[in-house]
Order: structure tokens, then sequence, then C-alpha cells
């Protein structure tokens, strides 16, 4: 995209008015009309992802890759985690299951419904596209191990019982998913960053737009956090209208996890999206790859230490049903991200895979 040396106006104005309807909410104001509240949220909800979407592209550019990708997931994945950690504090142990249900729903959303509609819409638009095989092995071979780790392997010790670990274990675990996550953004910054570079096309288009200024990508930088922290906290302002939705259905509570997992990542989803269809698929499997590293490679560890400050159990292991799931998901996105090319075929595989989990959810 094109980006203008000062900011437009709407993309000042929309992240204030986004903070303004969240103020209001905080104070207790509700109108008289009923439902206007809602579309008032809803509406102050869209307008900060949009802007939220421009602003991560201000920074990225600025940046550069791969550290652009880089910016836009750990924002996201910061403010996700304050937020985790904030509910489990004022739930107590019976939220011990929230840190789980959020990080599994944020990688089935990245790793089949994120993956699936870019590969699908570049491969509709490109016919085939490519991208570097070693960066995105790496980061498949990073999310496998430690996807499995946090969330399928706590069914199978037996230190204590349930899906949970013991605290020792439970440490260790934090550890190893700090190590592996710290390790990945090592490499894919600093030791084998031309991994993660975009491939020759890709790079010749980008070239072609002037990058902002440090003032202007400074400023985007404030505006893009600002975006982030007002979606999320309006999200969560509107569960328990998605719990009412929910009940209404007959279907699990999961489902609302699933439902504010999708918001939360919707910045991160429209932006990898806009880059497979402009043919920068390198770019956009580095943002969707790299969001779901940094959602359960720093979710765990953070909710693992408040969990042990405060002496709680944290329930970590899914059940069969979400271990298939999970363990298809990383087969199939080995084999179809194996090669280095991609067609709409790819796509419409993890699409599937993502309505079964979507319709199981429903329909367990």
């Amino acid at each position: 995209m094109k980006l203008a040396s000062r900011l437009p106006a709407w993309s000042t104005l929309a992240p204030i008015a986004t903070c303004i309807v969240l103020a209001l909410v905080l104070t207790g104001y509700r109108p008289t009309l009923p439902g206007l509240f809602e579309v008032l949220v809803v509406t102050a909800l869209v307008g900060g992802i949009v802007a939220a979407v421009f602003h991560a592209e201000v920074v990225a550019h600025r940046v550069g890759e791969p550290y652009g990708t880089l910016v836009l997931a750990l924002a996201v994945t910061a403010i996700e985690v304050a937020l985790i950690v904030s509910l489990m504090i004022a739930g107590g142990e019976a939220a011990s299951g929230l840190a789980r249900d959020t990080v599994f729903a944020s990688v089935m959303i990245i790793l089949n419904g994120m993956v699936g509609i870019c590969l699908l819409s570049g491969g509709r638009r490109h016919g085939e596209q490519s991208f570097g095989l070693f960066g995105i092995s790496a980061a498949l071979a990073t999310l496998a191990a430690i996807s499995v780790l946090t969330l399928v392997l706590p069914n199978y010790t037996t230190t204590t019982p349930g899906p949970v670990y013991s605290s020792s274990q439970l440490l260790f675990i934090a550890i190893v998913s700090l190590v592996l996550y710290g390790t990945f953004v090592l490499i894919q910054t600093v030791r084998h960053r031309d991994y993660f570079l975009p491939v020759e096309a890709e790079a010749d288009e980008a070239v072609h737009a002037q990058p902002p200024s440090n003032k202007t990508a400074i400023l985007s930088a404030a505006l893009l956090l600002a975006c982030l922290g007002s979606v999320v906290l309006l999200a969560k302002t509107l569960s328990p209208t998605l719990e009412a939705v929910v009940a209404d259905m007959g279907a699990p509570k999961t489902l609302v996890g699933i439902i504010i997992a999708a918001v939360v990542l919707l910045p991160e989803s429209i932006a990898a999206y806009q880059a497979a269809r402009a043919n920068r698929l390198q770019t956009s499997l580095n943002l969707a790859l790299g969001s779901a590293l940094a959602s359960i490679g720093l979710t765990i560890p953070a909710v693992a230490l408040v969990s042990l400050m405060n002496g709680w159990s944290l329930t970590l292991g899914i059940d069969a049903k979400s271990t298939v799931l999970l363990l298809l998901s990383l087969l199939v996105a080995s084999l179809s991200l194996g090669t280095g090319r991609t067609t709409v075929m790819q796509g419409t595989v993890h699409l599937v895979i993502f309505a079964v989990y979507l319709f199981t959810a429903i329909v367990p």
C-alpha cells in the first residue's frame, strides 16, 4: 500500500473515537434507547480494527521485514496476555481454563482460518504463490513443539491427576516455552533474518513506496497500541451479549471464547489477508504464524507465573476432540507449507478444517 508522508485524518480520529467510547463504557454510561449502546460499541470496535490495520502497515513499512510483522504480533499478544491475566486474577481458580481455551482458539483460528483465507484469496488472484521455505519450516516446528507441550502433554503426565501440570512441571514448561519462542525471535530478527525476508517480487514492489518518517512511525505506533487496547477491552464488554446469544443457540460456552479471540485477532487477520492479496505471501505467513507463536509462547508463561504465585491449578490439557483437530492442523500445515509454493487447494483444505472446528464447537 502507498503511504502518505502525513497520516490521513480518519486514521487519527478513529482511535480517538474508539477511546472515547471505551471511556463511556468504563464510566458506566448507558443510553436510554435499548440496543443503541451495543451498536455504538460495535461501530467503535470496527473503527478501531480498521485504524489498527492501517497503523500497523505504517510501522511495518518503516521498520521493514521481518520486524514489521513482529510489531503487530507482539502488540496484540501483550494486550491479550494482560487481559487474560487480569481476568484470571479477578475470577480466581474458577478461571483456570481461560488461558487454555483462549490459546487453543487463537492457534486454530490462525493456523486454519487466517492461513486458509490468505492461501485461498492469494491463490485465486495470482494462481500460484511462493515463499521462503526455511523460515516457515522453523515457525511450524516451533509452533508444533510449544502447542503439544502446553496443550496435549498435560493430559498424559501422572504426577498430578487431570489435565494439569504439577508446580515444578508447570514452571519447567513455562521456561521451555520462553526458550523456544525467544530462540525463534532471535533466528527471525538476527541470525537468519534472510529466511523471513520477502521473495524478490515482493521486495521489488515494496521498494517503490517511500517509507514514512520517524515522527509519523512513532505516532502510528502510539495510535496502534491505543487501537489494540480499546478493541480488546470493547470486545470484552460485548461478552455478556455474546453469552446470551450463545445460550439461546444452545451452544457450549467455549464458543464465546472463540468469538472474542476472533475479534482480538481481526487486525492481524486483515493485515495478513491484504498482504496475500498483494502477492506478498511471505509477509502474510510471517504475520500469521508469528501471531500464533507469540500467542502461545508468551501467554502460557505469563499465566503459569500467576498460577504459581497464587497456588492455583492451571488447566492446560485440551479434550480428545480438540487434540485430534490440533494434531490434524499441524500435520496439514506442515504438508501444505512444505514445498514453498501454494495454490487454492491448500487454502481450501485449511478452511475446511476450520469449518469443522467451528461446527464441532457448536455441536460437540
